[in-house]
């Protein structure tokens, strides 16, 4: 039922390979008390406080302040994050016992945890950054980087992020051309959208393949088509014939948005230069990436979190997955091999069209995917549900968690046994979707199915360098 004790880890990952195998399931297990790790935790916490004086710079601040885990060694890093995931168990025991189920495990767990899987690559992991216009510290209005202080202290700059380092210099050079392609721009930046002004934010997205995307988000106002258009020459000359050329960019995309976030049907993507997409390779599959499309940001991370969920699941050569807000279908797709069918969801309907693509290309025919809300597609899906074969079904969701009729129509379909939650958020909407897939039958809320139980948890750290962490959840019954 665990994880096997040695992960098939993709070749080109394995530097250094003793800090990878140290925090697999099966290795090292001598992780420090919490007691130790708290004291450690303030010692280094002081030694900040004692470092952010008003005189040092925006990059010691931001390194100091807002993200404190970059300051720890790895090892360090995932020290704490298993401490973090340790207390969600926890508090899921706890509201379990509330409930009146006996969930207890040895440490007031609800189920073994495993340690801390550690990310293949540690620095300039991400492969899509989102970076914001703002005032600088120096209050220029063009500054194109990542937030500092808080709304509430009305303290926030926007700071350049050279010195980030889960971020690419690829990433960093084009947010550097973007900057200053604004900057010599007689357009306003829109950091209000009731003040006006026009230019937001940038979308960068690269690959192993050597690909480049970015997108530019653009608040029209009261702009009319030939002004646009105006504005979508500028910015493909200069990434194409002028200083931004150095970024090679691979698509180029803009969108007109005039609320903080627009799907692609609200908004179309317009590609102003290159190709409509861009390709990464997982597990030895090719991959087709949209502008919208959901994608691990850790690529390497995502292999190895891939192949874990397939051990997982137990999933044989007669079973059916259903893959839940499968995003271009990676996970089902990598899985595809072991199982007789897979079944995915998603709501980006350009997401679903790589997946769609991503199946035929690779040459994987037993494979569907349906486009749509999955509160909506699932019930209808399962109510009909007579398939003898075994069903297991893999949700990742945002951080919004799961819509209750998603939780209610796996919790009533009797068909599924072992169910795989991941969550980059388990201490948020997640955990009470946890209790509405454990919780006694209740025919108020429609959930007549036999409960769920927690099994085993496996902690991915997917995001080395900042407090998150990917939670693999495993719950039978």
């Amino acid at each position: 039922m665990a994880l096997s004790r040695t992960l098939r880890l993709p070749h080109r990952h394995l530097r250094p390979s003793s800090a990878l195998l140290s925090g697999l399931p099966g290795g090292d297990r001598s992780l420090p008390t919490e007691k130790k790790t708290a004291a450690k935790w303030k010692e280094r916490k002081k030694a900040r406080e004692g470092c952010s004086l008003p005189g040092s710079s925006w990059e010691e601040r931001l390194a100091n302040v807002a993200t404190p885990l970059w300051r720890l060694p790895y090892q360090e890093q995932l020290q704490v994050k298993y401490e973090s995931q340790r207390k969600v168990l926890q508090t899921l025991a706890s509201r379990l016992e509330e409930l009146g189920i006996d969930a207890q495990k040895p440490g007031g767990l609800c189920c073994p945890l495993q340690p801390v899987v550690p990310s293949p690559v540690i620095n300039g992991y991400r492969n899509k950054s989102t970076f914001s216009v703002n005032r600088g510290p120096d209050g220029n209005p063009k500054t194109v980087g990542l937030y500092v202080g808080t709304g509430r202290a009305r303290n926030i700059v926007c700071v350049k992020a050279n010195h980030v380092e889960n971020i690419p210099p690829k990433h960093k050079q084009v947010a550097q051309c973007y900057e200053e392609f604004i900057r010599c721009s007689p357009l306003d930046p829109c950091i209000l959208f009731h003040e006006g002004g026009h230019w937001r934010e940038l979308v960068v997205r690269t690959t192993s393949r050597g690909h480049t995307m970015a997108i530019i988000i653009f608040h029209p106002q009261e702009l009319g088509q030939e002004a646009l258009a105006t504005q979508k020459a500028l910015l493909k000359e200069f990434f194409t014939c002028g200083p931004g050329t150095v970024c090679a960019l691979t698509s180029l995309y803009f969108q007109e948005s005039t609320m903080t976030r627009c799907s692609h049907e609200q908004s179309p993507f317009q590609l102003l230069h290159g190709e409509p997409h861009i390709f990464e390779e997982v597990l030895g599959l090719k991959f087709r990436i949209s502008p919208d499309a959901f994608f691990q940001v850790n690529t390497g991370g995502a292999e190895v979190l891939y192949q874990a969920v397939g051990e997982l699941s137990q999933a044989g050569g007669d079973t059916v997955l259903l893959d839940i807000c499968c995003g271009t279908g990676t996970i089902g797709l990598c899985l595809a091999h072991q199982v007789s069918k897979i079944i995915g969801i998603e709501v980006v309907e350009k997401a679903t069209e790589d997946a769609r693509w991503n199946a035929a290309f690779n040459g994987i025919s037993n494979c569907e995917f349906h486009s749509g809300k999955a509160e909506a597609v699932l019930p209808q899906l399962l109510s009909s549900w007579e398939d003898a074969r075994p069903l297991v079904a893999v949700v990742n969701p945002s951080r919004a968690g799961l819509h209750y009729r998603v939780v209610r129509a796996i919790r009533n379909c009797k068909s599924i046994r072992r169910l795989l939650y991941i969550s980059c958020k388990p201490e948020g909407e997640a955990m009470r979707n946890f209790l509405e897939l454990c919780c006694p039958p209740d025919p108020g809320k429609k959930l007549s199915g036999e409960p769920f139980a927690p099994t085993l948890a496996i902690p991915f750290d997917m995001f080395p360098h900042t407090v998150h962490c990917e939670l693999v959840l495993l719950f039978t019954r």
